[in-house]
């Protein structure tokens, strides 16, 4: 595949690297970069428009989020790192992989934090940020390169952790893992926390802390999780026999991810006092499910229920769904592998959610 979009982009620039690969993969990234609503491919110049609508001699427009394209391209590339993942999983001859799951945990809410600190530098100016991030290297920060960021990151710090329990200093590598995933979190959100408190765009100046955010997605993501694992346990305990407490963390990223949907696309005007607007959906799936409700259902209900709170319902169904078909025998057989796709599949749901609450909490 890479190798005949790679030779179909040299040989077809326009056909193939234009229309197809800058259209729906690199143009994304570079609008995404560079703060714009819209990018057109103008002969390779990549300039600012202002609507999706331009001249045809400006060829293919592209503008920040993902398409269908890019999220199919990004699963199959997900599917090959595993592969890659699973090689270097045995090289360095770790077993403990439900300990390892835990301990690699906060990495998955540290790439959507890092996500929003390259936002916040999208809207503030240069000379009010300490973090400053100029393209191009704001896009190791972006969707899907922050994902490759995010692996040498973690790689690094595993090797780091086993090092250092290696040498004596510890009598596990899990702890010091976590601790340093966990440590690289708190200093992420702390640095967008500086960006939003110390930086004034308005006259007079506007709040940029909203923490009922945050709180309120934790807390509904909880109450959510807690709610479909109190009748997985009461009604079909076979479900989580195979993941365990594991189980209950996916359905709970997932469920991050779905509740900052609904509170960011229904609810942000109502939570945030100087928003004029709720917030729009980056993904095409997100966009789907809303669209679909708000046609399926009359407008007098959607007016109080809002129409994003049916992607809450499908991600929790979904989470339910992997829980069960990861079970003893998946485990059994290939416990490795099992226990990379759980993670992608946190990271899947948790880190995008992170990204929309912090964004929304520090106006971002």
């Amino acid at each position: 595949m890479f190798v005949v979009f790679g030779l179909g982009s040299i040989a077809f620039t326009r056909t193939v690297y234009a229309n197809f690969v800058w259209h729906y993969f690199w143009g994304p990234v570079y609008a995404d970069a560079q703060g714009w609503r819209y990018v057109a491919w103008a002969d390779g110049e990549q300039v600012q428009v202002s609507s999706a609508d331009v001249a045809a001699n400006m060829g293919p427009v592209a503008e920040p989020g993902y398409t269908v394209y890019s999220e199919v391209g990004y699963a199959v590339i997900l599917l090959v790192m595993l592969v890659g993942v699973a090689l270097l999983l045995r090289r360095l001859e770790l077993t403990r992989y439900r300990a390892l799951f835990y301990a690699l945990f906060p990495f998955v809410p540290l790439g959507g934090a890092l996500r929003v600190l390259e936002d916040a530098n999208n809207v503030l100016p240069a000379e009010a940020s300490a973090f400053a991030l100029d393209y191009p290297l704001n896009t190791l920060f972006i969707s899907p390169i922050i994902y490759f960021t995010m692996f040498f990151l973690t790689l690094a710090t595993l090797l780091l952790a086993l090092w250092i329990h290696r040498q004596g200093y510890t009598s596990t590598f899990e702890y010091p893992l976590a601790a340093m995933g966990t440590t690289l979190l708190v200093l992420t959100v702390g640095a967008v926390a500086a960006l939003a408190f110390t930086t004034d765009l308005t006259s007079p100046p506007r709040l940029r802390f909203y923490p009922i955010i945050t709180a309120l997605t934790l807390l509904f993501a909880t109450l959510s999780t807690a709610g479909v694992w109190g009748l997985i346990r009461t009604f079909a305990p076979q479900i989580n026999e195979g993941t365990g407490y594991m189980g209950a963390v996916i359905i709970w990223g997932q469920a991050v991810d779905g509740v900052s949907n609904v509170i960011g696309l229904d609810w942000y005007d109502e939570l945030v006092p100087v928003a004029t607007a709720d917030l729009q959906p980056k993904h095409p799936v997100n966009k789907f499910v809303q669209d679909f409700t708000g046609q399926v259902l009359p407008e007098s209900i959607t007016a109080i229920t809002g129409d994003a709170w049916t992607f809450l319902l499908v991600k929790l169904v979904a989470a339910v769904f992997v829980v069960w078909v990861f079970d003893d025998q998946i485990f059994e057989e290939s416990p490795r592998f099992t226990f990379m796709l759980l993670l992608a599949i946190l990271a899947v749901g948790l880190g995008p959610g992170t990204r929309d609450m912090l964004r929304a909490t520090f106006l971002v």
